[in-house]
């Protein structure tokens, strides 16, 4: 069956994790000395309902306080799909947790209160979505029970949503009136809202096509691994190992390494399962060529007429997730695909007014969860596609050298100095 990775988003308070609690409950996904479990906490909290928030909601800190701090992930299928979800904090300074939680997901269920309407944090997440590439966007409209399951507040915070996403790259946005203390269109369709014609989120979740969203047009492949087997029997074999990030491969097909540039044609593909006729993203797979090329860790297979960009001075889009601000002269490892290499911030172009989607060009430094655009200059060239092209190739993370911490995740444009 097919997977589908979502992540949630929103507003502390906005109900993101009763509602993924609802959602695992109405279907039936959870076990019953889960459901006791969460029924004694909801008891010994003063609760006067079973707090389904609790099955996300795992840390003692979390419980205690009654917010999402961490990233908390979730499985679950159906007879249609399996499923994936990152339940993300909403609170500001957990900002960098939601950017760590939607950087695989296909889809990003974005909450807003009913009464509230949409917050700052609403649009930070709504643009840390566009960003990151995610296609997909499901608006949910939650706590109707609380405004009488009201169509015409429903249609408020939609329209006022629309013209907001018009200024952002939103592909695919369906809004969803529901009540995930009370498992309104969650699962099952509301009878309380007999004006909403559409689908359940589950079933919008069983349905929505994501096929299409994987870039299967420029072949890109970064060697994980060079397989040489010590036995004296295979001594002449020699595989590149790692994942296909884009594109499709088959057998016989030319290709070309970088950064040599020599050319060779595809021997044999083994999978997991045995020798395969071609691969596609994200397969993880062993590529034999039929010449011997100096391919090492890092480096990149690729069709001779479709080729990234390579270049060691590289522009940016990027979250900053540190205490320490990011700086002009700063200089980080780099971690792109499956290539390392250190970077020196060159510039800061501009910071990224979340609210107005302003750019503010005068901001020296970006300080923990804000977004902006930098200028790197890196000790090796990256080959890479503008991200909005291929999330796999156009991502990159920058790390701290004395503490190893992951400071920033990045989304490379193409260059314009």
């Amino acid at each position: 069956m097919e997977l589908l990775r979502f992540a949630t988003g929103g507003s502390v308070d906005d109900g993101k994790s009763t509602l993924i609690g609802r959602l695992l409950y109405d279907s039936k996904q959870i076990f019953q000395d889960q459901l006791e479990a969460v029924q004694r906490t909801s008891v010994a909290r003063g609760d006067e309902y079973v707090n389904l928030a609790l099955l996300t909601d795992g840390l003692r800190a979390e419980r205690e306080q009654g917010i999402t701090i961490d990233v908390a992930y979730r499985y679950f299928s159906t007879p249609r799909r399996r499923f994936i979800i990152a339940d993300t904090p909403g609170h500001t300074q957990h900002t960098r947790n939601m950017v760590t939680g939607c950087s695989t997901a296909d889809l990003v269920l974005l909450l807003i209160d009913a009464r509230a309407g949409a917050t700052e944090q609403t649009r930070r997440h709504a643009m840390i979505a566009s960003l990151l590439g995610i296609r997909h966007l499901v608006l949910c409209v939650n706590k109707m029970d609380l405004v009488g399951y009201s169509k015409q507040r429903f249609e408020e915070i939609r329209d006022e949503f629309i013209g907001f996403s018009e200024r952002l790259q939103v592909y695919d946005l369906t809004c969803i009136p529901i009540s995930a203390l009370a498992g309104d269109n969650v699962v099952e369709r509301s009878t309380e809202m007999p004006w909403y014609g559409g689908l359940s989120l589950l079933e919008h979740l069983e349905t929505v096509h994501i096929a299409s969203d994987r870039n299967l047009i420029d072949f890109r492949f970064p060697v994980q691994l060079v397989i040489r087997p010590i036995s004296s029997e295979h001594h002449d074999f020699r595989g590149y190992a790692g994942n296909i990030a884009s594109g499709v491969l088959e057998v016989g097909d030319e290709v070309v390494a970088l950064p040599s540039g020599f050319a060779s044609h595809v021997v044999n593909i083994d999978g997991p399962d045995g020798p395969l006729q071609e691969a596609f993203p994200p397969q993880a797979v062993v590529v034999r060529l039929e010449d011997d090329i100096d391919i090492s860790r890092g480096d990149m297979l690729c069709r001779p007429n479709n080729r990234p960009i390579v270049g060691q001075d590289v522009s940016a889009m990027v979250c900053w997730m540190a205490e320490r601000p990011l700086r002009e002269g700063s200089t980080f490892a780099i971690k792109h695909t499956t290539r390392w290499a250190r970077a020196r911030v060159r510039s800061l172009q501009y910071r990224l007014d979340v609210n107005a989607l302003h750019r503010d060009s005068r901001a020296a430094e970006l300080e923990l969860n804000d977004i902006g655009r930098i200028h790197l200059r890196t000790t090796a060239p990256l080959f890479y596609d503008e991200y909005r092209d291929n999330r796999q190739t156009g991502s990159f993370v920058l790390v701290d050298e004395q503490t190893n911490a992951t400071v920033a995740a990045g989304m490379l444009r193409r260059p314009t100095f």
